[in-house]
């Protein structure tokens, strides 16, 4: 499979506020063990797949997103739980 972190970290790097204000209505800080929820996981992963760019969305579907964010769930929670830089 092809390593969609570096799409990831720039989409979570431009629109961390955002999804974070998803999460719960306001933006915030969030601690790693906060975001281990899976509804909060599912969240995540839905906002990443739609800030994804186009192309990348037309290369990986969904399904096979969703599987990568959840073999990756550390270091993507890790990168939204660190203060913004």
């Amino acid at each position: 499979m092809v390593d969609l972190m570096q799409p990831v970290t720039r989409v979570i790097g431009e629109h961390r506020g955002q999804i974070l204000q998803k999460l719960d209505g306001k933006p915030g800080e969030w601690t790693v063990t906060a975001l281990q929820n899976e509804g909060v996981m599912e969240t995540v992963i839905s906002c990443c797949y739609e800030l994804l760019p186009g192309l990348v969305r037309l290369a990986v579907k969904e399904p096979a997103f969703r599987t990568f964010m959840m073999n990756n769930r550390d270091r993507v929670l890790a990168q939204l739980a660190a203060p913004p830089a």
